[in-house]
């Protein structure tokens, strides 16, 4: 017989199985993020003459510029430069975080 929620028998789900689930994914979410804590993309603006590495967790690593870009009569152009690589390296890290998150959290994170 049906009992008042609509299901059969015992009632509440087994919590033991649900906290076991809970710390399983928590697991999966830690190492996910540890990856992408390693993960280094690399962007580049200028082709090629500024290039900015950032890790997945949207960290940068470092920023290379080539002495060529470098006028103190055109500073504007190099700010454009880095701000596109920039751009660009967030965009990278971004996807990255949404591969490697999304099908652990359902787009939470």
């Amino acid at each position: 017989m049906a009992n008042k929620f609509g299901g059969f028998g015992g009632g509440m789900p087994n919590m033991q199985n649900l906290m076991k689930q809970a710390q399983m994914m928590q697991e999966k979410v830690a190492l996910a993020q540890e990856e992408l804590e390693n993960l280094e993309l690399t962007a580049s603006s200028g082709g090629g003459a500024v290039e900015i590495v950032i890790t997945g967790q949207k960290v940068i690593r470092s920023i290379k510029i080539d002495p060529k870009v470098v006028d103190p009569d055109d500073v504007e152009m190099l700010e454009d430069l880095i701000i596109a690589a920039c751009n660009e390296a967030f965009e990278l890290a971004e996807k990255a975080h949404n591969e490697k998150m999304g099908p652990l959290t359902g787009g939470i994170f």
